[in-house]
């Protein structure tokens, strides 16, 4: 069987589960990887085979996106050729990681695929929203990347086509501890933006995650650590805290590991004011800005409860067997339809 799988590259959260996946998805047959977008800090260890700028999110320094910057490099004309170029009809599985030239090749090849991802849970009105909702954000998380059918990940089972998060093998194995410090990631704010506002914490130690820096830096209360896996992984695990976005892998693994958790949502990304609103299911703060109080409200949340932990209802194999299941039905009715439309022609004939 061979299997193309497309990831959206523009967070790290995508390549992550991938890197999971893949040892699962190689049971059933060659995988094929289309890395899409230009914005992941991790070293993608997949086999890609396709490549693209694709359509990327970049961020600001103060917490939002630079629109600026993803209007000036989005090219609908270069979307079109690489969608009209990818072989998806090679395929006999099509699994989507909320990537758009995938979706529309598929639509211009008339070849079915699989939505599969944390994006694939947002097709159902039951999953998490904030009170406002946001119409151009609905939009973006439903049509963005449509598929034949669809496979979502999220905090809780919130209708029967949505599964657990998947969760990495480190971090499932994990004993953690408690060493006190907080782990801090927190792309969508630059360095000195995060330092400035944790500085002031003098009784509170910080590992914090940073695009920048190329080597470990200690600067006060704070260590700056280059963005690596493993190393956050392990910080993770050993830490007293975890200050991140309103993403959905990370705050699923400190969920799962137990660990106190704050989130502040990228400025006008309805998936993360989604994902916030899920979070607060699980008695998890979300702050909207790191420069307005922060300090008084990380001594808040270092005094009250832990939040509720993460149960899986799902385990990784369990999951890929849904998507391959799926995906022996897109292809069986396929072949129906094509039987189909050849008797049809016969009997006009």
């Amino acid at each position: 069987m061979k299997i193309f799988y497309a990831i959206q590259a523009t967070g790290n959260g995508h390549i992550s589960r991938a890197m999971e996946l893949m040892p699962y998805l190689k049971q059933y047959g060659e995988v094929d990887v289309f890395l899409s977008g230009s914005n992941s800090d991790l070293n993608a260890n997949l086999p890609v085979k396709f490549r693209s700028k694709g359509v990327s999110l970049f961020y600001g320094n103060r917490g939002g996106l630079d629109y600026w910057k993803m209007l000036t490099a989005f090219n609908p004309l270069r979307i079109y050729k690489e969608a009209k170029k990818l072989p998806v009809e090679k395929y006999d599985v099509v699994i989507n990681d909320f990537e758009s030239i995938t979706s529309l090749a598929c639509k211009i090849k008339n070849v079915p695929s699989i939505n599969f991802g944390h994006q694939a849970s947002f097709v159902s009105a039951k999953t998490p929203r904030p009170v406002k909702k946001d119409l151009a954000g609905e939009i973006i998380l439903q049509k963005y990347a449509t598929a034949a059918s669809y496979i979502g990940l999220h905090f809780e089972q919130y209708d029967d086509f949505i599964f657990s998060p998947i969760i990495k093998d480190e971090i499932l194995k994990a004993e953690t501890t408690d060493e006190g410090h907080v782990t801090v990631y927190l792309s969508h704010y630059s360095d000195e933006v995060v330092a400035k506002s944790l500085r002031s914490l003098k009784g509170l130690r910080f590992e914090v995650f940073s695009k920048k820096v190329k080597t470990k830096i200690i600067d006060d209360n704070i260590t700056f650590i280059p963005v690596d896996g493993k190393a956050f992984n392990e910080s993770m695990i050993r830490s007293h805290g975890v200050i991140t976005g309103a993403g959905f892998e990370t705050p699923a693994e400190a969920l799962y590991l137990g660990k106190k958790l704050m989130c502040l949502p990228i400025k006008g990304q309805y998936e993360q004011l989604c994902n916030a609103a899920a979070l607060k299911r699980f008695d998890v703060p979300i702050v909207n800005s790191i420069e307005n109080n922060f300090s008084e409200k990380v001594m808040e949340w270092l005094t009250a409860a832990n939040p509720k932990p993460l149960q899986l209802s799902h385990s990784t194999y369990e999951i890929v067997q849904q998507v391959m299941e799926k995906a022996r039905a897109l292809k069986t009715n396929k072949s129906n339809s094509a039987l189909l439309n050849e008797e049809d022609l016969l009997v006009m004939g």
